[in-house]
This record gives structure tokens, C-alpha cells and sequence, in this order.
């Protein structure tokens, strides 16, 4: 048995909460282990509601974990903090300093050692250089940012209620985030009509633009089709094959240099890293800045460094292409270390490899429809559903979430809070 190791996990998305969760409860509430978890942010929210706290249809405040309170429950520790680099010789995190709200320095920069390193940083939308997206256009990777585009959509729909104008919204990218965030603008502005303007509805003009030839590439064509039918039935805008070249405070610019004219824009198209992680102290990565990893998910020059999630690129024996940047790799991915780890760590038994299993993929157009493709796994394998048996399904992937995390009780609890907020609150975030 090894001495007691200083476990460290940075990034608390869905990979690295739940790893510090189970590794926590095994290994930190024993003292077998010290198990630390490092996020820029003091809470954690599931990636896949963003758009919804984007456009305001949920309450933030009802989804989202506190770290702090969580690691008291659940044996392990948390570290604000952004990392910026890593010295593997000396075993240490670095990380960046941290601004208070006024300004000043609330935390110089910092290290923190490590024994084992698991990297579950995740990923950032892709503006593959085109010039102008950072300057002008709204990214939905993380909580700070959804809410920073919730102020910047309030602000402009009250402008144009009291000057009665239009509202001119492009989104950037038609792969699950980009259209799902669509569907969930017309919902908002559809549930808007019942608060003072029932016309606002169609003060709403949205574009979505996608570089490939179809809408959600990453599903079948016939879900593509319905899925663009659907939200051209709403009313939106859908521009296939049309990339953006440059984005400007007005619009964006494709083709020959037509305009797509807009009052706000989000960039949704494409998956990396942070661009700190390209060639991170010597490990290999690939041009997304993900970091190579091998099967048993250790990176190729340091069995103490793991990477997980979004960050990592994993291309599984006699497959052509690395996994998917999706939460169910993920999840997946974080379980099976959870399983694993302790007793890699403790008694050096060699790690299995990681083997994902397919269970498919859904999406959600807010209250219009929803989709779902089966995977290779379940009751019937490549099938495809559609309505609320698809909706059901997209709701019940969060709940399964929570139920990792809290436990089944305390998962029902938070779920019952949930609808009895509903009854009281208002629909929409108004303020």
C-alpha cells in the first residue's frame, strides 16, 4: 500500500465533479487520500443547460453546486483558481492570479503539488481565427458567460419593447448548443408575451448559420431535416453552408462579403481546449489543444497525469476517430476512474481500459419537439424517437446527473423543490 497521495482534479464540469465526488467519498473521508478540486468558478452547472440559463427559461440558482459546500459532504477539498501552466518535474499546478470585483488582487498566483493529476478542464467554442469573434460575439461555454449574454438579451428586449423595434439575433454554429439555444430564444420570447408586450414574440429575427451543408452534423440526416423544418416553421432563419469570415459590431460577414445583420451574436461552432494546454509541459496534444491520451485515459509521457472529458482526445483501438467532446463520454470517462483509481493508487493494480458505451444521442427544441438517436446500447439499438418520449428522455439525462452527485434522496428533494419553485416563480428571468 502506498502512502496517503495528494489527488488533484482541476476543472469541476461534469467529469471533474463527479471524480472528486467518488474519489472523495472513497478515498478522502478515510484519510487515505487527499483529494482537491480546482475551478475558476465557486459553482458547478451541468454544460448542458447553459443555454437555458442563457436565455433565461431556467433559474440558475436552482441548478447549480456550490463547491464548497459539496466537498464537506463529500471528503474532498476546493480551490478557487484558473490553471495557467504545470511543472511536471516538480509535481505543481500553476495557477493564475485571481482579480476581486473591484479590481484590485484577491489572490496572487499560486501552485498547489499534486501526486496524481486528473485534467478535466473541458472546452471553449472554436473561432478558428476568424477576426472578430472575441471582440464582438457572445460564447456559452460556461456559467459567467450564459449569464453575461442573459444581461446583454434583457437589456436589448427591453429596448426594443419601449422603442418598439426588432431584435436582431445570430447564432454561429448549428451544431446541439447553437440550435437548442434558438429554439429556447423563441420559447422565452413566446412566455415574454404574457409579461407586458404581446406582440414582442415577433420582434424576434434570428439567423442561425452553419458552415457544413446540414444543421446537428453529428445526427442523422433525417433528424437534421426535421430538426431545420422546425425551426423554420418558427420562424428562424437557417443558413447551411455559409461560413463566417469575419465578424463585425453589426453583423457578420460571409461569402463574397454579404452581411448578416445583428443586434447580438453567438459564437457556438467548434470544440478545443484552452490554448494554455497546447504542448502543456511537453505532452502531446492535438490541434484542438487536446491532450492524447491513451487507453487507460493516462497521458503518453506521465502515468501520473490523466485527462478526461472535453480536454482529452481518446481514439478508442480500430476506431477511426477520437470520441466525441460530448457529457456522456465524460461521465462515462469519470466513472470509470472512479471505479479504478483507488486502487491503482493504493495497491498499484494496473488500470483497465476505458471502453465507451454508446447509449446515443438526444436534443431539445425547447417546448417545440425534441429528438433522440439510440445508440448501440438499450432496448433498441440505431433507433430514433421523436415528441415527448424524446423530451423525457433529455430531462431524465440532468436528473440521472443529479442522482450521481447527491444520491437518489436528496436528488428527488432537489427535484421536488424544483416544481414547487416553478408554481411561485415567474416563468422567465425578469430581472
Amino acid at each position: 500500500m502506498k502512502k496517503p497521495g495528494r489527488i488533484v482534479i482541476v476543472g469541476g464540469g461534469i467529469a471533474g465533479i463527479l471524480l472528486a465526488t467518488r474519489l472523495g467519498d472513497k478515498l478522502g473521508r478515510s484519510g487515505e487520500a487527499s483529494v482537491t478540486l480546482i475551478d475558476r468558478s465557486p459553482t458547478h452547472i451541468w454544460k448542458p443547460m447553459l443555454h437555458t440559463i442563457a436565455a433565461g427559461t431556467r433559474d440558475v440558482n436552482q441548478q447549480r453546486v456550490i463547491y464548497l459546500s459539496h466537498a464537506r459532504e463529500h471528503g474532498f477539498t476546493y480551490q478557487p483558481g484558473e490553471m495557467c501552466g504545470l511543472d511536471r518535474q516538480r509535481r505543481e499546478v500553476q495557477l493564475a492570479a485571481i482579480e476581486a470585483h473591484d479590481g484590485g488582487l484577491m489572490l496572487e498566483p499560486r501552485t498547489v503539488p499534486y501526486d496524481v493529476l486528473l485534467l478535466c478542464i473541458g472546452s471553449r467554442a472554436n473561432d478558428f481565427g476568424v477576426p472578430g469573434v472575441m471582440e464582438h460575439c457572445h460564447l456559452i461555454d460556461s456559467q459567467q458567460q450564459a449569464e453575461a449574454f442573459n444581461v446583454a438579451l434583457r437589456e436589448r428586449s427591453l429596448r426594443s419593447v419601449v422603442k418598439d423595434e426588432g431584435l436582431r439575433v445570430a447564432i454561429v454554429g448549428a451544431g446541439a448548443t447553437g440550435v437548442e439555444l434558438s429554439a429556447e430564444l423563441s420559447h422565452l420570447f413566446e412566455l415574454a408575451a404574457g409579461y407586458g408586450d404581446p406582440g414582442i414574440r415577433e420582434k424576434l429575427s434570428l439567423t442561425l448559420l452553419e458552415a457544413g451543408p446540414r444543421v446537428l452534423p453529428a445526427f442523422p440526416p433525417e433528424i437534421s431535416s426535421a430538426s431545420q423544418q422546425r425551426l423554420e416553421k418558427i420562424g428562424f432563419r437557417v443558413m447551411t453552408s455559409t461560413g463566417v469570415s469575419a465578424v463585425e459590431p453589426g453583423g457578420l460577414r460571409y461569402g463574397d462579403g454579404k452581411l448578416v445583420e445583428a443586434d447580438l451574436m453567438v459564437w457556438a461552432a467548434g470544440v478545443k481546449a484552452p490554448d494554455f494546454m497546447n504542448r502543456l509541459a511537453g505532452l502531446e496534444t492535438n490541434r484542438a489543444n487536446q491532450i492524447v491520451v491513451s487507453g487507460t485515459l493516462q497521458s503518453l509521457h506521465d502515468e501520473n497525469i490523466f485527462a478526461l472529458g472535453d480536454c482529452a482526445s481518446l481514439t478508442p483501438e480500430g476506431a477511426q476517430r477520437p470520441l466525441p467532446p460530448t457529457a456522456q463520454v465524460a461521465a462515462q470517462q469519470a466513472e470509470h476512474l472512479a471505479r479504478h483509481l483507488p486502487e491503482w493508487i493504493l495497491y498499484t493494480r494496473p488500470l483497465p481500459g476505458f471502453a465507451f458505451r454508446d447509449f446515443g444521442s438526444l436534443v431539445s427544441l425547447s417546448e417545440y419537439d425534441s429528438f433522440g438517436m439510440l445508440g448501440r446500447f438499450g432496448l433498441f439499438p440505431g433507433g430514433l424517437i421523436q415528441g415527448k418520449l424524446a423530451q423525457l428522455s433529455h430531462a431524465m439525462l440532468y436528473r440521472r446527473h443529479q442522482q450521481a452527485l447527491h444520491g437518489f434522496r436528496r436528488a428527488t428533494l432537489l427535484w421536488t423543490a424544483e416544481q414547487i419553485n416553478g408554481l411561485a416563480q415567474p416563468d422567465i428571468r425578469l430581472a
